[in-house]
């Protein structure tokens, strides 16, 4: 099978090409590095079935081509990280609304299954219970910046479900639980490699907030696995799915395991939001995902535990 990744330059796309290269598929990557790197794909760059355009997704010549030449669509290109989109929500917008637009206009003129990945950050300030998949979101306001990413993806499930219910467009939708590993960076706000790496380096851990907040973390070759699962299951198609870990953390303790994990003499310091991204700066203080959905479609489960997700973590700022 022929694959585009778009974004496949980045964390979790970096994964994705190398597990479906694994299985023999050819893999297409459009990616203008703006969050992605190459050295991501340093372990396939070799290979002669993986070809790599470095170009944004909102060129249409190039997305046209490229399309064309593919069975499957995994559209993963975002603004992603909560600093980053802080600092540029000008550009937040534009590639997460007007990129999937691109993607899934050019989809339907070539009848191309496609894959969205969405987040956790859709539901909002949820706090009650465990987020099922048709739960009422919970927005702040369009004042509150913080908003933007969970906004313009919003945007683009109601896009994907217009394409699917009008055009018949076959698209299935994931919502990512804070997915981590190997070759995440902390460069725009993500927490456990922020952790690990100050943890490493005896420079002090900071928390933002109180720290009570609470996350839950997959590791990201359950997320790579069960999404393509997901779009090998004809089931799943027009529909939108929770993948994640159903055990939660505080960020307390997440921060005071990676100092017991990496044995460091670190100070683990509080940071009032205001100062880290300026004020009126609003977060999440729960998102813990409802996975039985995930589950009961394609027997999906968690198969590492926070403490082999942060070891793997180590291991690879380590090396």
């Amino acid at each position: 099978m022929k694959v585009l990744i778009t974004g496949g330059a980045g964390f979790i796309g970096s994964h994705l090409a190398e597990h479906l290269l694994a299985q023999g598929d050819e893999v297409f990557i459009i990616d203008n590095l703006w969050t992605g790197r190459l050295s991501n794909l340093s372990g396939v760059q070799g290979d002669k079935r993986c070809h790599l355009v470095v170009e944004t997704i909102l060129n249409e010549s190039v997305m046209n081509e490229l399309v064309f030449k593919v069975d499957h669509i995994y559209h993963l290109a975002a603004a992603v990280g909560v600093r980053n989109i802080m600092d540029h929500p000008v550009e937040t917008l534009d590639t997460n609304v007007k990129g999937t637009e691109t993607v899934l206009r050019l989809a339907n003129r070539f009848k191309k299954k496609v894959f969205i990945a969405s987040t956790s950050e859709i539901y909002g300030k949820h706090v009650e219970h465990d987020l099922a998949e048709d739960n009422n979101r919970v927005m702040g306001s369009v004042k509150k910046r913080r908003w933007a990413y969970a906004c313009s993806k919003t945007l683009d499930e109601f896009l994907a479900l217009a394409y699917f219910d009008e055009k018949k467009l076959p698209v299935v939708i994931g919502r990512l639980f804070n997915t981590v590993g190997p070759r995440q960076t902390g460069q725009y706000g993500m927490v456990l490699p922020n952790f690990v790496q100050s943890a490493l380096l005896g420079k002090p851990i900071t928390v933002y907030g109180t720290g009570e907040q609470t996350r839950s973390f997959t590791d990201v070759k359950d997320v790579v696995g069960a999404i393509t699962r997901l779009m090998a299951e004809p089931r799943a198609e027009g529909d939108v799915f929770n993948v994640g870990n159903d055990h939660e953390v505080s960020i307390n303790e997440l921060a005071a395991r990676v100092k017991e994990m990496t044995g460091s003499p670190s100070e683990i310091e509080h940071i009032p939001y205001e100062k880290a991204y300026g004020p009126g700066f609003e977060d999440m203080e729960r998102r813990c995902p409802n996975i039985g959905k995930v589950r009961d479609l394609i027997g999906f489960e968690p198969t590492r535990d926070l403490d082999a997700i942060i070891q793997g973590v180590i291991d690879y700022f380590k090396a």
